[in-house]
């Protein structure tokens, strides 16, 4: 049987606006992102297992900042510190004060805070680059990263467990909650575990993640509609040019504010987790 009549003009109208869409690529239209941003060609070594893409590099480069800034700044350790080793200073006793001391104490913070520090200021140089002109995307924003710091931050958990509870106290305060009903461990042994063991760093990962994905996107989103309605658009059209270049630069701050708080609720949460894991009573 034939198509309908309308059906098929339909699909001829499909057919043409994906035609145009695809002769119209690059022609100054408005292309929204798509998650293709998140997984550039590679730029160096193709095909290799050093191949280098554009995530990649900026990632290198966010750490090799980090580092070169902070040599800079304590290369020289002053009594009356200079300026930049003022900053550092500030930067380390943040969260060295604030997070670190703040959830494990004195003690067990001076063990685990070199650790917890470079995760800190790793996590935020790489977040921070998805607002540097040229580079443009957060290190952060591709599962790879964030995922292997959920693993460090899983392995320190594990290890504070077993090296500052002991093994079976820490099995123990982890599976088998107290004032519970024996009875009860049945069903709550396996949760416990699923949640402890398995979501926690599950968790961690896609929270920074997500935040660094949908930032991104929305900073492309903003700035991309700009171009379009400044560039392409006439006449009235162009007063939402304005609008979306506005939400662009509030979106650049919130960017701003959401690379150290991602920074600092990972590396709390870490934190946190090796508290849980070092106490000898639960």
């Amino acid at each position: 049987m034939l198509a309908p009549t309308q059906e098929i003009a339909l699909i001829a109208n499909a057919v043409n606006l994906l035609s145009a869409a695809e002769a119209g690529h690059g022609d100054g239209g408005f292309h929204a992102p798509t998650l293709d941003e998140f997984f550039p060609p590679a730029i160096f070594f193709e095909g290799t297992p050093f191949e280098l893409n554009r995530i990649m590099l900026v990632r290198l480069f966010a750490i090799a900042v980090m580092l070169l800034l902070f040599w800079l700044a304590l290369r020289k350790g002053r009594l009356i510190p200079s300026r930049g080793q003022s900053i550092a200073e500030l930067g380390l006793d943040f969260v060295r004060i604030q997070i670190v001391e703040e959830i494990l104490g004195e003690k067990l913070g001076r063990k685990y805070l070199p650790l917890l520090a470079a995760m800190f200021f790793g996590i935020f140089a790489m977040n921070i680059t998805g607002i540097i002109p040229g580079l443009n995307i957060a290190g952060t924003s591709v599962i790879a990263m964030p995922l292997l710091l959920a693993v460090v931050a899983y392995i320190m958990f594990i290890y504070a467990g077993f090296r500052e509870a002991g093994g079976a106290t820490f099995l123990r305060n982890a599976l088998f909650p107290p004032g519970v009903p024996w009875v009860m461990y049945i069903l709550l042994t396996p949760i416990e575990f699923i949640n402890i063991f398995i979501v926690r760093p599950i968790s961690l990962a896609l929270r920074l993640l997500l935040n660094m994905m949908v930032g991104h996107l929305l900073l492309v989103l903003c700035f991309a509609a700009t171009h379009f309605f400044f560039f392409s658009m006439s006449g009235g059209f162009m007063a939402f040019g304005a609008l979306t270049l506005i939400g662009g630069f509030v979106m650049t701050i919130v960017e701003m504010a959401v690379a150290v708080l991602q920074a600092y609720v990972f590396t709390l949460l870490a934190s946190v987790y090796i508290q849980q894991a070092a106490a000898k009573e639960h």
